[in-house]
């Protein structure tokens, strides 16, 4: 009897267990037979399994290791970052959603100075901020915000549609602007802002682009698709009766590039990393497919010797992405699985979502975990990267405080052991690895797609060009600095060291140097913080001095 009422209780908790993953969003067929054919339903009345486990954990970890790390192996990475490389430079030319060149065809001299208003509009806050750019190496300090005032984004700003998101914008920077103030601006003399907009924008000019889709659950663009951004914000102050104009619109990515770019003047590249991934790149302007550039003034064309270009990084490595079994199980169960195929390997929304994948399998196959699935692991989506962070950062022998963090965020009837916790902090570092692998090689491959377009651009200039001189300063440029932000590269454990070891290993194989050749070029990664903040700040006055700028204290 006691045997049937244990079997008849392990089904009742299938079923439950099934149940609560419905209510989580999965099928009820999926659940029940996720829980059905887990280890847990092979055991006996004594708790151990009937049949032994199929592999081993090291086979597992020896079989993740080659999938995982495998291709970028030897010469793999290489071989992989020329394979970027071509996919770029098609992208430069034919591809009208990536390689997209910004208004900002130079960068910042360094010397501009003053109190700026920037916007920064990210997926959960929205930033208001009066910004003090100090020149580089002026005496005080650096650069910083001077004021600045923070605005959650929840759901129920996210569900304004159309003008009434513009609006509530509108409405905080009243809150910012009249605080601890007198001066009013007036019609004739507005306060200009400069905005980083983390959204897809067609922009048109420096302060102005065609609003497109925001996704992330916003509703902002809904019978406004295709209008003037800076428009549509610049009525809506007017509305609240502010003598403000929107004159610099940027991308996250661009911003990050000009933030770092006003401290060190050597900075060509800007890092994004965290729950997404993107890279901005300054290049000649001879590398981008004329289309691309629309209908710009001649004035602009006059002036611009490169753009910085913001690639759209995660558009790129279809079919030659080194991919596994989970990657493919990620894919089919994405709504847009084609849409951002290298962003699925590498950002921090899918990092935990490919152990997530690979774990369950483990737990199925080796027995790991006591072979029971801890319930909420079959809900998509459920182990989040900070979690493999937090394990990985875990450098003790008994792994306590990643266990303790797992049994937290993931109970389960049987409660993993140090060991257990091992495999899993092993799996995780052979998927931040491959991440920062696949990373390295995209700045690599900018990287010398850039010296080889700066010595083309240089040898197709007329000899009275006024293009010559900036040109051959770029063809020597052998320090190269990328500019970075983000949750994954700025807080997960070991991911700049893995990033930058990467690197070098590239740069020291490259056939294509800058400068004298010698073999003294490197790539190096520095924290640009508050990028979009600075970013939209050095946009507006690299572009603008009129007095009209300033904000007093």
């Amino acid at each position: 009897m006691q045997p049937l009422i244990s079997a008849m209780t392990s089904l009742r908790e299938v079923v439950v267990a099934a149940i609560k993953s419905l209510l989580r969003g999965k099928s009820f067929i999926q659940a029940f037979l996720a829980f059905w054919i887990s280890p847990a339903a092979l055991k006996d009345q004594h708790g151990k399994p009937k049949k032994g486990p199929r592999r081993t954990t090291d086979d597992f970890l020896e079989e993740a290791e080659r999938l995982l790390l495998g291709p970028i192996d030897g010469g793999g990475l290489k071989e992989f970052a020329q394979q970027m490389k071509r996919q770029f430079r098609e992208g430069l030319w034919s591809n009208p959603a990536c390689m997209l060149p910004s208004y900002n065809h130079q960068l910042p001299s360094g010397y501009e100075n003053g109190q700026f208003l920037a916007l920064d509009v990210g997926g959960s806050t929205l930033r208001v901020a009066l910004v003090d750019l100090r020149s580089r190496g002026a005496q005080g300090g650096e650069s910083v915000l001077v004021r600045m005032d923070s605005f959650k984004i929840d759901n129920e700003v996210k569900s304004l549609q159309g003008a009434a998101f513009f609006d509530w914008m509108a409405e905080q920077i009243y809150k910012t602007v009249t605080k601890g103030t007198t001066q009013r601006h007036t019609p004739e003399k507005p306060l200009l802002m400069g905005l980083a907009w983390s959204f897809p924008i067609e922009q048109t000019s420096a302060r102005g682009g065609k609003l497109q889709g925001m996704g992330k659950g916003f509703l902002a663009e809904n019978g406004l698709l295709g209008q003037d951004l800076g428009d549509i914000i610049n009525l809506a102050c007017k509305k609240k009766g502010l003598h403000v104009e929107l004159s610099a619109i940027v991308n996250d990515s661009s911003a990050t590039l000009l933030s770092e770019a006003y401290i060190n003047p050597s900075t060509r590249f800007g890092l994004i990393l965290g729950t997404g991934v993107n890279i901005a790149v300054h290049l000649p302007v001879t590398t981008i497919g004329q289309p691309k550039y629309g209908d710009r003034p001649d004035t602009w064309t006059e002036k611009a010797s490169h753009v910085i270009v913001n690639t759209e990084l995660g558009m790129f490595g279809k079919d030659i992405l080194p991919v596994t079994r989970w990657d493919k199980l990620l894919r089919a169960s994405h709504p847009r699985p084609d849409f951002q195929p290298l962003e699925h390997l590498v950002s921090g929304f899918y990092l935990g979502e490919v152990c997530r994948i690979a774990l369950l399998e483990a737990i199925d196959s080796t027995g790991v975990f006591g072979g029971v699935v801890p319930p909420s692991l079959l809900t998509q989506y459920s182990l989040d990267t900070e979690t493999m962070s937090i394990i990985e950062a875990d450098t003790s022998a008994s792994f306590e405080v990643g266990r303790s963090c797992f049994m937290a965020r993931h109970p389960s009837p049987v409660k993993p052991s140090s060991a257990d916790i091992e495999i899993l902090r092993t799996l995780s570092s052979f998927i931040s690895r491959r991440s920062a692998s696949i990373v390295a090689a995209s700045l690599f491959a900018l990287w010398e797609l850039k010296v080889e377009a700066e010595t083309e651009f240089l040898r197709g200039l007329p000899a009275d060009s006024t293009f010559i001189s900036e040109t051959e300063a770029e063809t020597k440029l052998t320090r190269t600095m990328v500019a970075f932000t983000g949750s994954v590269i700025e807080h997960y454990p070991g991911y700049q060291a893995n990033l930058k070891a990467y690197m070098d290993s590239l740069v020291g194989s490259a056939e294509i140097l800058p400068g004298s050749g010698d073999g003294a070029a490197t790539i190096d990664l520095v924290l640009a913080k508050e990028s979009s903040l600075l970013g939209a700040a050095v946009a507006l006055a690299s572009i603008d001095d009129r007095t009209s700028l300033v904000l007093p204290n």
